[in-house]
This record gives structure tokens, C-alpha cells and sequence, in this order.
């Protein structure tokens, strides 16, 4: 399995590259055919006061699906063990849920709940920052809210954006703060 592994203030030596490889080859030996592509993305903030300073971040792509893990520890290869850990559990979900019969389909209750006003009317606190930092493109084929649930679960983000096979609109799944999920559907 070939990896693309990239350092944010770090170095990635021999020695990091081969540990990062024997800990992504154990995970992939029971998935090799399921990834198609993996990147590998290693950081150390340069902060004294954050104690949690080293970053691994995995992308996996797997048939058209992301799966993705991030782990911060004081240590490098804390971090990768950690990781890879992870990585290995979510890969493993994946695979089951392929191999599972068509689940019958269950509608979310989130249609019809009321919107949650922001703390104190501080609307402050959600500013948006002034640039865009960061710009990711991914393919976004039509699927129902079920599917994106799942999918939520695999990319280890708060939201997952999705095109609704039934409207052909794009959707947002989101966790909510207080438990369950919510779906932001265009009207």
C-alpha cells in the first residue's frame, strides 16, 4: 500500500516514514481492497501552551468514501498508534456495513424541530473568520438522508454534506450539541 505523508512543522524522516508505514500496513492488510488512496498528514504546533502539540490525520479513500481519523497526543508516534487505532475500528464499520444486507429505510425526526437561538443573543460568538484558510472538492453523489448518517460517522466531523437522492438538492447533516442529528434542507 503506498501512502502520501505530509508534515506541517515537522520533518518527515526515514525513521517516521517507516513506523507510519508498519502501523498503516497492519490496518490495511484486512482492507487492501477496499482503499484506493491514502494521505497521511503529520503537524506539530509550535505553541508551548498547547500540551496536546502532535497531530496525525488520516484520509482514506475507499470506494468512493471517505474515512478519516485524527488523533493529538504530546507525542508523534503516540499519535500515529492512536490513529491508526482508530482508523482500524472506522475501517472495520465500513466493511461490515458493505457486507450487510440493505437496511430497511428509518426517516430522521429532524424535520420538524424547532431552531435553537444562539446563547444570550451573543452573536459575536459565531464570526466567521475573514479568509478562506482551507478548500476541499470531493464528489458528491446522490444519497439519502440514512446513507449520510453513515457516512457522518466515518469522516469523524460535527456535519457532512450530501446531495438528496430523492430532491437532488444539497442537504447538511449536522450532530446537534444536545444529542441526535439535524438536516438543513433549502426551501
Amino acid at each position: 500500500m503506498q501512502f502520501a505523508i505530509h508534515g506541517k512543522n515537522i520533518e518527515v524522516t526515514e525513521p517516521i516514514r517507516d513506523y507510519v508505514s508498519s502501523k498503516l500496513d497492519k490496518v490495511f492488510a484486512h482492507f487492501d481492497q477496499l482503499t484506493m488512496g491514502v494521505d497521511v498528514y503529520l503537524s506539530v504546533a509550535r505553541n508551548p501552551r498547547i500540551s496536546r502539540s502532535h497531530s496525525a490525520e488520516v484520509t482514506v479513500q475507499a470506494n468512493g468514501t471517505i474515512i478519516r481519523a485524527e488523533e493529538e497526543t504530546e507525542n508523534l508516534y503516540a499519535s500515529i498508534d492512536l490513529v491508526a487505532d482508530k482508523l482500524h475500528r472506522q475501517m472495520r464499520k465500513y466493511k461490515e456495513r458493505m457486507q450487510k444486507k440493505p437496511k430497511p429505510k428509518t426517516g430522521l425526526a429532524v424535520a420538524n424541530q424547532a431552531p435553537i437561538s444562539l446563547p444570550n443573543g451573543d452573536e459575536k460568538a459565531t464570526a466567521l473568520p475573514k479568509e478562506v484558510v482551507r478548500t476541499k472538492y470531493f464528489a458528491m453523489p446522490p444519497m439519502s438522508p440514512e446513507e449520510a448518517l453513515d457516512h457522518l460517522a466515518l469522516v469523524d466531523h460535527d456535519f457532512f454534506v450530501f446531495r438528496n437522492a430523492e430532491s437532488g438538492e444539497i442537504n447538511v447533516l449536522y450532530a446537534r450539541n444536545h444529542g441526535g442529528y439535524g438536516l438543513i434542507v433549502p426551501r
